[in-house]
């Protein structure tokens, strides 16, 4: 379980939610460097969902996402998930996105992912590796 020292949220569950592969596990919360990178398959589009439990109220509980390749910063977003208060477990599910088609964007991925409340103090922050591959042929099936 991940949470930042002395933050009132715990993050149980990071996970990928695809129509082709149903729900995806990202590697256990707090999981390290040496955890397996995820597959996706090029041009999957998929929703990334979070639960958590808070010990107390957050107001503007925001969620940063940077995608990195070969240590260059590609992408970051943000996403306002509103006010919460204590209790839980809640699950969000962030907007689906595609990821990206053709050879070129294949590859690993460090994607770092953040919670802050709505002051920009850092609640959680969780890192993990992403590979995208390129499918040969049949939209299901990674080459």
């Amino acid at each position: 379980m991940s949470g930042s020292p002395g933050s009132p949220l715990l993050l149980l569950d990071v996970s990928l939610h695809t129509e082709e592969q149903g729900r995806l596990p990202v590697a256990p919360v707090g999981g390290g460097a040496d955890a397996v990178p995820l597959v996706l398959g090029e041009g999957t589009v998929a929703s990334l969902g979070l639960t958590f439990r808070l010990d107390g109220e957050v107001d503007g509980l925001t969620f940063e996402e940077e995608r990195a390749r070969d240590g260059r910063v590609l992408a970051t977003t943000r996403t306002l998930l509103g006010d919460f208060r204590r209790g839980g477990p809640y699950e969000v599910w962030l907007p689906p996105q595609r990821w990206p088609v053709g050879r070129v964007h294949c590859g690993v991925y460090r994607i770092t992912g953040r919670l802050l409340d709505g002051a920009g103090r850092e609640l959680a922050l969780e890192n993990h590796d992403l590979r995208l591959v390129h499918l040969s042929g049949t939209p299901t099936a990674p080459a």
